[in-house]
Protein backbone atom coordinates (compact mmCIF):
# COMPACT_ATOMS: atom_id res chain seq x y z
CA UNK A 1 0.00 0.00 0.00
CA UNK A 2 2.97 2.10 0.92
CA UNK A 3 4.50 1.60 -2.55
CA UNK A 4 1.46 2.16 -4.64
CA UNK A 5 0.89 5.74 -2.24
CA UNK A 6 4.73 6.57 -3.49
CA UNK A 7 4.10 6.39 -7.16
CA UNK A 8 1.08 7.93 -7.28
CA UNK A 9 2.67 10.81 -5.42
CA UNK A 10 5.22 10.67 -7.96
CA UNK A 11 2.58 10.79 -10.36
CA UNK A 12 1.64 14.12 -9.03
CA UNK A 13 4.87 15.89 -9.15
CA UNK A 14 5.60 15.03 -12.37
CA UNK A 15 2.11 15.72 -13.91
CA UNK A 16 2.92 19.55 -11.99
CA UNK A 17 6.42 20.36 -11.84
CA UNK A 18 8.26 17.64 -14.98
CA UNK A 19 8.33 17.87 -18.39
CA UNK A 20 5.36 15.92 -20.02
CA UNK A 21 6.23 12.96 -22.22
CA UNK A 22 5.22 12.18 -25.80
CA UNK A 23 5.57 9.94 -28.34
CA UNK A 24 3.79 11.55 -31.44
CA UNK A 25 4.96 14.63 -32.60
CA UNK A 26 3.71 18.00 -31.60
CA UNK A 27 0.80 19.05 -34.23
CA UNK A 28 2.00 21.67 -36.29
CA UNK A 29 5.49 21.81 -35.50
CA UNK A 30 6.68 21.75 -38.57
CA UNK A 31 5.03 24.95 -39.98
CA UNK A 32 6.51 28.68 -39.64
CA UNK A 33 5.27 30.71 -36.81
CA UNK A 34 3.10 33.34 -38.39
CA UNK A 35 3.22 37.25 -37.56
CA UNK A 36 0.77 38.35 -34.72
CA UNK A 37 0.98 41.49 -32.61
CA UNK A 38 1.70 41.17 -29.25
CA UNK A 39 -2.05 40.92 -27.99
CA UNK A 40 -2.93 37.87 -30.43
CA UNK A 41 -0.24 36.00 -29.16
CA UNK A 42 -1.07 37.17 -24.95
CA UNK A 43 -4.92 35.89 -26.34
CA UNK A 44 -3.66 33.03 -27.84
CA UNK A 45 -0.77 31.84 -25.36
CA UNK A 46 -4.17 32.56 -22.84
CA UNK A 47 -6.42 29.75 -24.64
CA UNK A 48 -3.37 27.15 -24.47
CA UNK A 49 -3.10 28.02 -21.12
CA UNK A 50 -6.54 27.00 -20.54
CA UNK A 51 -6.21 23.69 -22.23
CA UNK A 52 -2.84 23.19 -20.31
CA UNK A 53 -4.61 23.35 -17.08
CA UNK A 54 -7.80 21.28 -18.97
CA UNK A 55 -5.43 18.82 -19.11
CA UNK A 56 -3.70 19.25 -15.95
CA UNK A 57 -6.85 18.17 -14.46
CA UNK A 58 -7.67 15.44 -16.99
CA UNK A 59 -4.72 13.60 -15.26
CA UNK A 60 -5.80 14.45 -11.96
CA UNK A 61 -9.52 12.98 -12.84
CA UNK A 62 -7.88 9.80 -14.61
CA UNK A 63 -5.46 9.08 -11.75
CA UNK A 64 -8.62 9.32 -9.39
CA UNK A 65 -10.68 7.10 -11.21
CA UNK A 66 -8.24 4.36 -12.11
CA UNK A 67 -7.45 4.39 -8.14
CA UNK A 68 -10.85 3.04 -7.53
CA UNK A 69 -12.23 1.47 -10.37
CA UNK A 70 -12.92 -2.07 -9.79
CA UNK A 71 -12.77 -3.88 -13.44
CA UNK A 72 -9.05 -3.30 -14.87
CA UNK A 73 -10.28 -3.17 -18.20
CA UNK A 74 -11.38 0.22 -16.97
CA UNK A 75 -8.53 1.09 -15.61
CA UNK A 76 -6.95 0.02 -19.12
CA UNK A 77 -8.98 2.61 -20.50
CA UNK A 78 -8.35 5.44 -17.98
CA UNK A 79 -4.66 4.68 -18.63
CA UNK A 80 -4.42 4.73 -22.30
CA UNK A 81 -6.58 8.09 -22.40
CA UNK A 82 -3.96 9.48 -19.58
CA UNK A 83 -1.33 8.47 -21.71
CA UNK A 84 -2.82 10.85 -24.92
CA UNK A 85 -3.72 13.28 -22.64
CA UNK A 86 -0.04 13.32 -20.99
CA UNK A 87 0.76 14.56 -24.51
CA UNK A 88 -1.85 16.80 -24.84
CA UNK A 89 0.24 18.80 -21.53
CA UNK A 90 3.56 18.29 -23.61
CA UNK A 91 2.23 19.89 -26.79
CA UNK A 92 0.14 22.73 -24.68
CA UNK A 93 2.98 23.22 -22.82
CA UNK A 94 5.51 24.08 -25.39
CA UNK A 95 3.06 25.92 -27.37
CA UNK A 96 2.59 28.06 -24.32
CA UNK A 97 6.62 29.25 -23.96
CA UNK A 98 6.51 29.76 -27.97
CA UNK A 99 3.83 32.30 -27.43
CA UNK A 100 5.65 33.75 -24.18
CA UNK A 101 3.25 32.78 -21.72
CA UNK A 102 3.26 30.83 -18.95
CA UNK A 103 1.31 28.56 -17.10
CA UNK A 104 -1.30 28.52 -14.68
CA UNK A 105 -0.32 29.75 -11.29
CA UNK A 106 -3.20 27.76 -9.31
CA UNK A 107 -2.77 23.99 -11.28
CA UNK A 108 -2.08 22.33 -7.85
CA UNK A 109 -5.01 23.53 -6.96
CA UNK A 110 -7.34 22.05 -10.22
CA UNK A 111 -5.26 18.92 -10.06
CA UNK A 112 -6.06 18.46 -6.04
CA UNK A 113 -9.79 19.36 -6.90
CA UNK A 114 -9.77 17.17 -10.17
CA UNK A 115 -8.62 14.13 -8.18
CA UNK A 116 -11.31 14.23 -5.61
CA UNK A 117 -13.78 14.21 -8.19
CA UNK A 118 -12.01 11.54 -10.29
CA UNK A 119 -12.03 9.27 -7.04
CA UNK A 120 -15.57 9.94 -6.38
CA UNK A 121 -16.72 8.82 -9.83
CA UNK A 122 -14.93 5.72 -9.30
CA UNK A 123 -16.56 4.73 -6.21
CA UNK A 124 -19.81 5.42 -7.86
CA UNK A 125 -18.88 2.26 -9.39
CA UNK A 126 -17.81 1.72 -13.12
CA UNK A 127 -20.61 1.67 -16.03
CA UNK A 128 -21.19 5.44 -13.76
CA UNK A 129 -17.00 5.97 -13.96
CA UNK A 130 -17.03 5.36 -17.73
CA UNK A 131 -20.08 7.78 -18.08
CA UNK A 132 -17.91 10.34 -16.61
CA UNK A 133 -15.14 9.76 -18.53
CA UNK A 134 -17.76 10.05 -21.65
CA UNK A 135 -18.88 13.68 -20.41
CA UNK A 136 -15.95 14.78 -19.79
CA UNK A 137 -14.26 14.10 -23.04
CA UNK A 138 -17.55 15.49 -24.95
CA UNK A 139 -17.48 18.68 -22.69
CA UNK A 140 -14.16 19.31 -23.63
CA UNK A 141 -14.72 18.13 -27.36
CA UNK A 142 -17.12 21.42 -27.17
CA UNK A 143 -14.39 23.22 -25.55
CA UNK A 144 -12.07 23.05 -28.37
CA UNK A 145 -13.92 23.69 -30.90
CA UNK A 146 -14.72 27.05 -29.30
CA UNK A 147 -11.35 28.14 -28.79
CA UNK A 148 -10.08 27.00 -32.53
CA UNK A 149 -12.64 29.58 -33.47
CA UNK A 150 -11.11 31.93 -31.08
CA UNK A 151 -7.83 31.69 -32.18
CA UNK A 152 -6.28 34.16 -34.67
CA UNK A 153 -6.61 33.37 -38.23
CA UNK A 154 -2.77 33.00 -38.50
CA UNK A 155 -1.91 30.85 -35.50
CA UNK A 156 -1.71 27.73 -37.64
CA UNK A 157 0.68 25.81 -34.87
CA UNK A 158 -2.07 26.15 -32.03
CA UNK A 159 -4.87 25.60 -34.67
CA UNK A 160 -2.95 22.06 -35.54
CA UNK A 161 -2.55 21.44 -31.41
CA UNK A 162 -6.11 21.92 -30.61
CA UNK A 163 -7.74 20.09 -33.66
CA UNK A 164 -5.49 16.88 -32.90
CA UNK A 165 -6.53 17.14 -29.12
CA UNK A 166 -10.01 17.46 -29.80
CA UNK A 167 -9.86 14.45 -32.85
CA UNK A 168 -7.88 12.58 -29.42
CA UNK A 169 -11.08 13.52 -26.95
CA UNK A 170 -13.56 12.46 -29.20
CA UNK A 171 -12.46 8.83 -29.58
CA UNK A 172 -11.84 8.86 -25.64
CA UNK A 173 -15.61 9.52 -25.29
CA UNK A 174 -16.25 7.04 -28.04
CA UNK A 175 -14.06 4.40 -26.36
CA UNK A 176 -15.70 4.94 -22.77
CA UNK A 177 -19.45 4.66 -23.94
CA UNK A 178 -18.25 1.51 -26.44
CA UNK A 179 -17.41 0.01 -22.78
CA UNK A 180 -20.37 0.37 -21.10
CA UNK A 181 -20.57 4.16 -20.14
CA UNK A 182 -24.10 5.50 -18.88
CA UNK A 183 -25.61 8.41 -19.72
CA UNK A 184 -25.21 11.38 -16.79
CA UNK A 185 -28.31 12.62 -15.27
CA UNK A 186 -28.88 16.25 -17.14
CA UNK A 187 -28.26 17.96 -13.26
CA UNK A 188 -24.92 16.37 -13.00
CA UNK A 189 -23.91 17.57 -16.48
CA UNK A 190 -24.50 21.15 -15.75
CA UNK A 191 -23.30 21.18 -12.91
CA UNK A 192 -19.72 20.08 -14.98
CA UNK A 193 -20.12 22.47 -17.79
CA UNK A 194 -20.42 25.32 -14.83
CA UNK A 195 -17.55 23.92 -13.43
CA UNK A 196 -15.91 24.18 -16.34
CA UNK A 197 -16.55 27.88 -17.20
CA UNK A 198 -15.19 29.09 -13.61
CA UNK A 199 -12.26 27.09 -14.38
CA UNK A 200 -11.46 28.00 -17.98
CA UNK A 201 -12.57 31.83 -16.96
CA UNK A 202 -9.99 31.93 -14.21
CA UNK A 203 -7.09 29.73 -15.88
CA UNK A 204 -6.83 32.38 -19.20
CA UNK A 205 -5.83 35.50 -16.48
CA UNK A 206 -4.56 33.41 -13.80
Amino acid sequence: MSDQLIIEFDRILRTLFAPAPTVRPMPGEDQRDSEMSDQEKRHAAALMRVNHCGEICAQALYQGQALTSRDSSTRTTMDTAAFEETEHLNWTERRIHELGGRKSLLNPLWYLGSLGIGVAAGILGDEWNLGFLAETEQQVGRHLEKHLSELPAQDHRSWAILEQMRIDETQHANTAIQAGARDLPEPVKRIMGLSSRVMTTLAYYV
